[in-house]
């Protein structure tokens, strides 16, 4: 069965948080397949795995590094 989530964040460091995304795309988390699109404003993580339980583990540390890439633009003023 396969199971898929999307994670949207509207942001105006959208650029940043996309390109720190970009290099997490290379380590493959087992079982999943994840696609990151974003503009402007927006990121949007694709997010389809095998199972509940992959499913869950990515979307646990794309919400992780979403937040910390975002968090770290707004301490260091960066759009």
């Amino acid at each position: 069965m396969t199971s898929r989530a999307e994670l949207s964040l509207e942001t105006c460091h959208a650029k940043v948080v996309s390109g720190a995304l970009t290099p997490e795309l290379t380590e493959r988390i087992p079982r999943t397949r994840v696609m990151v699109e974003s503009d402007d404003r927006h990121v949007l993580v694709k997010i389809e795995a095998d199972d509940h339980n992959s499913l869950r583990a990515a979307l646990n540390s794309y919400i992780r590094w979403m937040n910390i890439a975002e968090e770290t633009a707004k301490e260091a003023g960066k759009e």
